[in-house]
């Protein structure tokens, strides 16, 4: 994931005709911390994850970005996460940097007893690189609100009340309203400002969706409430699709219960790896990164992608969908509602001043418009796709920013 994070931003560097220096400048990050998170299981045994944050780039404010618990979690897929929060929170223009981590484990393995000594374990090792104005965490894969509190109160423990070290929290422990949708919001956005540019409406379209977790399914409830027809999902453990339009608020409550929509009655089981195939106008990855690939994306039926989750997409599949003329809405565009309402969550926090949900669904819907029509703005001046658009968007703020802060040897100009 390193190698795509790196190639999407070298291909905008090279629109922006920045030399060698400054690019290397750009994308190296600030700090990369490894820990050893040792602690006992349930049984009174010692378990050992590694756990990781890279914090990238902080010349818009403090680090911020999520933590993710997965085995596949290492260095480099820290690396390339926070990169891609550095570009995503200066296209949104939230006044923050980029960080990601997590730990390598499989939270379904353990207990919640475990998990909550896991997590306390962690933010004991990087205490001192975490804070309010310092690096601000956020939930991310197998991470949620309930995490993010044990994260409030263990970081709470050294360095007193501080509700602003993370944000996803829950309502009642100082979180945002409107944040647990705010991903799936900010999808539903940036779909709905892509088919406008089409000339179309969420009536006009199906709509197929891998993954459904806190993403995909808020996504397909509002796009579905907005009148958009969902056709198939797809989890990790099934897939469920019906022509006529799938009853989301139905699939939802079954999802819940089950884990899975794997079983819903509301329609027929189809192997779930065949979503990205689907024949449906729009296709939305909410799952984990390299989703579409040089193999599948040549049989890509969707005329649109939105991207949802984080990577979803190859390079050399996202050449292949733009030869085939296919438009992706990409992840650092797509999917940046998440941290726009955790900056809003934030604010809330430091201001010690909660925000009604109306005011944060609306403010969320102002940024998110106000982005996209940004990357707009760059695709159409430099000729290129959205996704090069907006990585030359984000670069370019960042840059301006850096420059701003403190003199250089050269004059380097990002336009």
């Amino acid at each position: 994931m390193l190698d795509a994070s790196q190639y999407y931003f070298n291909k905008a560097a090279d629109v922006l005709n920045l030399g060698d220096r400054i690019r290397e400048i750009l994308i190296t990050p600030r700090r990369v911390v490894k820990v050893e998170v040792v602690t006992e299981d349930d049984a009174g045994e010692l378990i050992h994850y590694r756990g990781f944050r890279t914090q990238h780039n902080n010349s818009r404010g403090p680090y911020k970005g999520g933590l993710r618990y997965h085995p596949s979690m290492d260095e480099d897929h820290a690396s390339a996460l926070a990169a891609l929060m550095t570009w995503k929170t200066a296209i949104v223009g939230v006044p923050f940097g980029g960080a990601k981590g997590g730990i390598d484990c499989d939270p379904h393995t353990l207990s919640k007893t475990e998990l909550n000594r896991v997590t306390r374990t962690f933010v004991e090792r990087v205490k001192e690189i975490i804070g309010p104005t310092l690096d601000i965490p956020a939930p991310d894969v197998n991470t949620n609100a309930e995490v993010m509190g044990w994260i409030m109160d263990e970081y709470s423990r050294d360095y007193g009340f501080s509700p602003g070290v993370v944000t996803g929290k829950p309502v009642d422990l100082f979180g945002s309203l409107g944040r647990d949708e705010a991903t799936g919001r900010g999808v539903m956005y940036a779909l709905r400002e892509a088919l406008k540019d089409q000339g179309k409406g969420f009536a006009d379209v199906t709509v197929a969706i891998q993954g459904f977790g806190n993403v995909g399914s808020h996504a397909a409830s509002l796009i579905a409430e907005q009148g958009g027809k969902i056709v198939a999902v797809a989890d990790r453990l099934g897939a469920v699709e019906n022509k006529e339009g799938l009853d989301v608020p139905a699939l939802v409550d079954w999802a819940a219960e089950h884990g899975t929509v794997n079983g819903f009655s509301g329609g027929a089981p189809f192997n779930g790896p065949d979503v990205i195939t689907w024949p449906a106008d729009v296709l939305i990855p909410a799952a984990l990164e390299d989703a579409i690939t040089e193999e599948n994306a040549p049989d890509v039926r969707a005329s649109l992608i939105v991207e949802g989750a984080n990577g979803p997409t190859t390079p050399k599949a996202d050449e292949i969908l733009l030869d085939r003329g296919v438009v992706t809405v990409p992840d650092i565009l797509a999917n940046a509602g998440g941290v726009t309402v955790s900056y809003f969550e934030w604010a809330q926090n430091i201001q010690q001043f909660r925000w009604e949900l109306d005011r944060v669904n609306g403010e969320l819907e102002k940024m998110m418009v106000r982005a996209y029509a940004a990357v707009r703005e760059v695709a159409n001046e430099k000729s290129v796709d959205l996704r090069t658009a907006a990585f030359v968007l984000g670069i370019r703020r960042v840059g301006r920013a850096a420059l701003a802060r403190q003199p250089v040897r050269e004059t380097i100009i990002f336009d």
